[in-house]
């Protein structure tokens, strides 16, 4: 089943800036904290940040109701009709939170991405190392930076520095961070912290394919 229609936009920073079109995790909307928190320090250095919703979300905030997440070939269709409302992959980056970045990542190539960005990518289910989700990203062609906290469940270093990831793909390590980027108690920085050293690291990254202006 494909997804249903164009999806609905939430857009924030300058009209000219770099566009960065972002999808949420599998659990909050694109408006959560942790979304709002994000967008707010992309903008900030000059980003155009272009947020949507998964059918199944779409379906919660208009019901209340919640479901799980759409079939992957839904996820996937729906982030192909979101580039395709946004002009093709040619002038966008992509990515998103956790899921949303994954299923970014599962479509780069074949739209032609600028680049990709993923915050908190599940390179595995919690306590299921064995079973990585890293197939496509050994061969991406997309330039890649992910943001992963050091104490991420869903991939920690030690075992993402044996997967052999394409050279595309850059991994940004944030100190102390979990899935959230949330930290311990009584560390040096916080998830606010983190926060803004992933987007000083997005703003770079963005930097560096655009070139010279």
């Amino acid at each position: 089943m494909a997804a249903p229609g164009a999806p609905t936009f939430l857009e924030t920073g300058p009209v000219a800036g770099p566009p960065l079109l972002l999808a949420h995790g599998a659990g909050a909307p694109m408006d959560s904290p942790f979304m709002e928190a994000l967008a707010g320090r992309l903008t900030s250095r000059g980003l155009r940040v272009l947020r949507f919703e998964f059918p199944y979300m779409r379906a919660r905030r208009e019901t209340g109701v919640r479901r799980p997440p759409d079939r992957e070939a839904v996820l996937l269709d729906t982030w192909r009709t979101a580039v395709r409302a946004q002009g093709g992959g040619g002038g966008l980056f992509v990515g998103g939170k956790s899921m949303g970045g994954r299923m970014a990542s599962m479509v780069a190539d074949e739209l032609g991405c600028r680049g990709l960005v993923c915050f908190g990518y599940p390179f595995h289910a919690p306590g299921r190392p064995e079973k990585p989700r890293i197939d496509h990203l050994r061969g991406l062609r997309t330039p890649a930076l992910i943001l992963q906290g050091t104490r991420d469940p869903f991939g920690l270093p030690g075992e993402v520095a044996d997967y052999g990831l394409s050279p595309a793909v850059a991994v940004h390590w944030l100190a102390g961070g979990d899935h959230d980027l949330k930290t311990p108690r009584g560390a040096t920085s916080s998830q606010a912290d983190l926060i803004d050293e992933a987007a000083s690291a997005t703003a770079a990254f963005v930097a560096r394919i655009m070139g010279p202006a």
